[in-house]
């Protein structure tokens, strides 16, 4: 019989874990009929429920890494679509738009919309990012993933107003601009 040392080392790690839960659950819920142990159902469901917890909580770093990452990519794309309206490059802005913009709003119309909501405001001033969210999915939209943007920005007379930037993540898997809201603070 090998020596306990060199069991654990061969061990994969899942039976260490294993064993490691096994003498914590048998402590910690003592079957009285057999002192030192745990009744066999309730170990099994001890063990089972433990080891999947262990087991979930590897996948969501990754998640957030990923999440973080396209909050920054549609951050980039959403600051560089807004120099453009800035610019009063109202035509480019929709060209650069998401193609579900631009299926739901004609090109004119957005161009006479977006003068019209932006002209009280003007000069848009310093931007600060205040919110984003990551969503994968929104209410009567095409698939997505999305991020929303929101922005307290400086205006005429020393005023602010919230400005949010809704971009989606499309086919090819650049970020693009699908909607925008400028909402007076």
């Amino acid at each position: 019989m090998a020596p306990i040392k060199n069991e654990i080392m061969i061990a994969r790690p899942r039976d260490l874990v294993e064993l490691t839960m096994r003498n914590s659950i048998d402590t910690l819920l003592p079957d009285r009929r057999n002192p030192g142990r745990t009744t066999p159902m309730l170990r099994h469901v001890l063990l089972s429920t433990a080891l999947a917890l262990t087991l979930l909580p590897r996948q969501a770093p990754a998640q957030q890494t990923t999440q973080d990452e396209s909050i920054s990519r549609a951050t980039r794309a959403a600051e560089s679509w807004l120099m453009l309206l800035d610019s009063a490059s109202y035509g480019e802005s929709w060209e650069q738009a998401a193609k579900a913009f631009q299926q739901a709003v004609a090109k004119s119309y957005w161009e006479t919309q977006v003068a019209q909501v932006r002209a009280p405001f003007l000069p848009f001033g310093e931007r600060t990012l205040v919110k984003s969210q990551y969503l994968e999915s929104l209410p009567n939209a095409p698939p997505g993933p999305y991020v929303i943007l929101e922005y307290r920005t400086q205006v005429r007379d020393g005023k602010t107003v919230v400005e949010r930037v809704v971009p989606m993540r499309e086919a090819d898997g650049t970020w693009r601009v699908s909607g925008y809201f400028v909402i007076p603070g």
